[in-house]
């Protein structure tokens, strides 16, 4: 069989082949291509998104580890280039923002971290502060 037998429309008995042998053949091809879209094509976009969305957030202070395994803290940003400072040295390295492979830690993150402590440390105190009056009250009513 060549492919326009397959094609054609008429059969050896001079009748027209009928739409659902067309359908039945090319039904896999169909279902082929519909479960390559999903199981390759739409999470290979998701990632894609996710990573444009990761690179545009990025901010000055944020630790990163770029494509080539360079680990630093990005000190400046422009259109589509930042500036990562790599060591103690000071080191300046300009990268294209698509150099990015992931943000390590996050300066908004440490911020929130700062500031959680602080609050659970004001809490701890407010705490300690208000059983020792409570000890101090209860001293107070047993000297009367």
């Amino acid at each position: 069989m060549n492919l326009f037998m397959l094609l054609d429309t008429t059969t050896a008995a001079g009748g027209t082949a009928s739409a659902g042998n067309l359908l039945t053949m090319f039904l896999p091809l169909i279902l082929m291509v519909a479960i390559f879209y999903f199981l390759v094509l739409r999470p290979q976009k998701k990632q894609e998104r996710k990573e444009a969305q990761m690179r545009d957030s990025l901010q000055v202070g944020d630790e990163v580890t770029t494509i080539g395994g360079i680990i630093g803290r990005v000190v400046s940003i422009k259109d589509e280039t930042f500036t990562l400072e790599t060591s103690r040295d000071r080191t300046k390295i300009r990268f294209v923002r698509s150099a990015i492979k992931s943000v390590d830690v996050r300066i908004a993150d440490r911020y929130a971290e700062a500031e959680a402590a602080k609050a659970e440390e004001a809490n701890a105190e407010e705490a300690a502060v208000s059983e020792e009056t409570k000890k101090d009250s209860k001293k107070g009513k047993k000297a009367e």
